[in-house]
């Protein structure tokens, strides 16, 4: 688990049905209901991730496996909307998986001295005292554990993970994983061999997850091998297994460049991660891949072998719609589905998978198994792992591993629930690509019509028509930008429609004013004057508008030159070509630093702007909209003075999700009514989730 269109489908005789790729539900029936940071736990500056979870029998208590802190984390959630800390639990090694039975915890820990000398055991808990009733040597290094619904079983997948410093990560890489059952009666573990079972590495098996059925039997994922046991725990004995496959999915992306282009095809092993029972026939598996595979997917297979469902391109092109495709990882697995779950919840059973890498989990009505409807995506923060059901309360938990404190991005559990929830509020149609939304403009003569640009993180730049009539809004169409009949690229960190036709954008690096006429095509480039281009530091141009016969910037972040307080407004006159400047003063941040990130027009004299501190998550403080007036005629430097419009933090807050650090984008659409929107930085180290906000009449 911690390693990493058309539709052809080769390796496995099955008619296989691709799932919808679109189809965005016009009743969504889950919201999240809160995130917790595990550090919480412990503290701020501590390194604390949250990888696996259960929920204890009650279903008030979530406890997740810390691997980092070599220990168990316990989150109250007997409010799931108010989650407390409830402490951790030492342990003598690294926890990989965790789960419970009755009032038992059942961590399984890694206590291996080297991959070659893989060692383990399964720590039992007693959830109520928080005190080990005792350890069973499982002899080599687990990292799945799961209990049979007839409480008489356990099954830990013993991975006896290989190196990947060694040989490229190529196996086989001895001793060789096994499946560990443990007879709850007893408490005793048997060893239930796996070798010569796969046509891959067949004596270097390496299990990576375990589920079990009603039958007690476990179905048990060998990843690397692509290999898929079926083991009766009561007879210790493998009972069927076969190959996963391998499948041809075109219309994806494969290659990292900067731009999300669907038009690219993969043959691959689909390798699969976790796995779970949907019933004692057909379980779910979700097709990571690792050295040499991942079809970008999750595909429902029968205990016989035969595959039932694959999802083909559909979940890639969900995560576009949704603006969570990474493209970074075009070149490798894409979104590298994780983790699997089935729960039934009221009436409907419901499989849940994990997207690694697009930082989301995909809910699926699976009451016919044959077709499963896509419900929705819920959005995690980064690296979702784990994921488990509790049916008994309705709740979703996800728990995802990603820990980069210097970057805000922390590894934490979220909460989801039955209801209306603010994600997604805004998506693509016809698979338009879209992140990184760093600047916003009404256009001109449209009630319910904006445009957005992407900037550096994709190339070419383009710009994007938004619907806003549309619940959740709507990307309808993109203008590529073009300079000399060729698509070009700027750091774009602004845009403005034009009245007379036309764009204006502001890019960043280098500072430039672009015009462009009403094809996207480049008309004129202005820079800086020399003493203010000397000055300027890496954050630039932020915003750009147009007013009075001029063209007005605001750059991000206080000159060399300047007071560290304050930024500047610059008017550059479209008839003289003269530069005049004002000044802005910053709000301070308790932490980081704040800046302009946008610059509209409202009318007269009047400007608005976001003014923002480069914090996520819990440390995000200033988050605001506000607006000033600019004198008619001035010489020098004057300072203007701002009032505050919108304090955006609690709209921010209010989706109970990691809160977003560039707010960048803010227009005053024809209908009145004032918009804003997130640059979701292309997911680079950030959740990627991109917010968009109906702030209504403000300005």
């Amino acid at each position: 688990m911690r390693k990493r269109s058309a539709l052809a489908l080769i390796g496995l005789a099955a008619t296989v049905v691709a799932a919808p790729a679109s189809a965005h539900p016009a009743d969504p029936a889950w919201k999240r209901l809160s995130t917790f940071p595990a550090y919480l736990n412990s503290s701020i500056d501590d390194t604390a991730a949250a990888e696996i979870s259960t929920v204890t029998e009650d279903g008030r208590t979530v406890v997740y496996t810390d691997s980092p802190g070599k220990r168990l984390g316990f989150v109250d959630i007997t409010d799931p909307g108010r989650p407390r800390p409830g402490g951790t639990l030492a342990l003598d090694g690294e926890p990989t998986s965790v789960a419970h039975l009755g009032h038992l915890l059942l961590a399984a820990v890694n206590t291996r001295p080297s991959f070659t000398d893989p060692s383990g055991k399964l720590v039992v808990v007693d959830d109520r005292t928080r005190e080990v009733v005792r350890e069973i040597d499982l002899g080599g290094q687990p990292d799945s554990v799961a209990v049979a619904p007839s409480g008489r079983y356990i099954a830990v997948a013993i991975e006896n993970e290989r190196d990947e410093d060694v040989d490229d990560g190529a196996i086989p890489q001895l001793p060789a994983g096994y499946l560990s059952v443990v007879d709850t009666r007893t408490w005793q573990a048997s060893r239930v061999e796996l070798t010569g079972l796969a046509a891959v590495a067949p004596a270097d098996p390496e299990p990576e997850y375990v589920s079990v059925n009603s039958r007690d039997e476990a179905v048990v994922s060998l990843q690397e091998n692509n290999h898929v046991a079926i083991v009766s725990l009561r007879t210790r004995k493998v009972v069927r297994h076969f190959s996963a496959g391998s499948v041809t999915v075109s219309g994806v992306d494969t290659k990292d460049d900067d731009s999300i282009t669907l038009d690219g095809a993969i043959t691959a092993k689909r390798e699969p991660d976790g796995v779970a029972w949907i019933t004692d026939d057909l379980f779910a598996a979700a097709n990571e891949g690792d050295y040499e595979g991942g079809s970008r997917g999750w595909t429902i297979f029968s205990r016989d072998g035969r595959v039932v469902w694959d999802a083909g391109n559909s979940l890639e092109h969900l995560a576009v719609e949704h603006g969570l495709y990474p493209d970074k990882r075009s070149d490798a697995k894409g979104i590298e589905p994780e983790n699997v779950a089935f729960a039934r919840i009221g009436r409907t059973p419901y499989v849940f998978v994990n997207a690694e890498r697009g930082n989301f989990t995909a809910v699926y009505d699976v009451s016919n198994p044959r077709h499963p409807r896509f419900e929705q995506l819920l959005p995690t923060t980064n690296g979702p792992e784990g994921v488990v059901a509790v049916p008994s309360r309705g709740l979703v938990v996800v728990s995802s591993e990603e820990e980069i404190p210097d970057a805000n991005i922390r590894g934490s559990v979220q909460i989801y629930g039955l209801g209306h929830g603010q994600f997604p509020s805004i998506v693509s149609g016809d698979l338009i690509p879209f992140g990184t939304l760093s600047g916003l403009s009404a256009v001109p003569g449209r009630r319910s019509r904006l445009v957005a640009v992407t900037d550096s993180a994709y190339t070419p730049t383009r710009i994007l028509t938004i619907d806003t009539a549309a619940r959740p809004a709507k990307i309808t169409g993109q203008l590529t930008v073009t300079k000399d009949g060729k698509p070009a690229g700027y750091d774009a960190e602004a845009v403005v429609a034009r009245d007379r036709g036309g764009y204006w954008l502001a890019s960043e690096t280098p500072n430039l004013l672009v015009r462009l006429d009403a094809r996207g095509a480049v008309q004129q480039e202005i820079t800086l004057p020399a003493d203010i281009a000397a000055a300027v530091t890496s954050n630039g141009f932020e915003g750009v508008a147009e007013r009075g016969g001029a063209v007005w910037v605001a750059i991000q972040r206080p000159l060399r030159t300047d007071p560290q307080n304050v930024v500047r407004i610059g008017r550059y006159d479209l008839r003289t070509g003269a530069w005049s400047w004002l000044l802005y003063p910053l709000d301070a941040a308790p932490l980081g630093w704040t800046g302009l990130s946008e610059l509209v027009a409202v009318g007269g004299t009047t400007f608005a702007v976001i003014e923002r501190d480069n914090q996520r998550g819990p440390q995000a403080s200033v988050k605001k909209v506000y607006a000033f007036d600019v004198p008619a005629t001035w010489t020098g430097t004057p300072t203007v003075r701002k009032r505050l419009v919108k304090d955006l933090l609690p709209l921010l807050r209010a989706d109970n999700g990691w809160v977003q650090d560039k707010v960048e984008g803010l227009a005053v659409g024809g209908d009145g009514q004032t918009y804003a929107v997130t640059d979701n930085d292309a997911l680079d180290d950030a959740t990627g989730e991109t917010v968009f906000l109906r702030l209504g009449r403000l300005l």
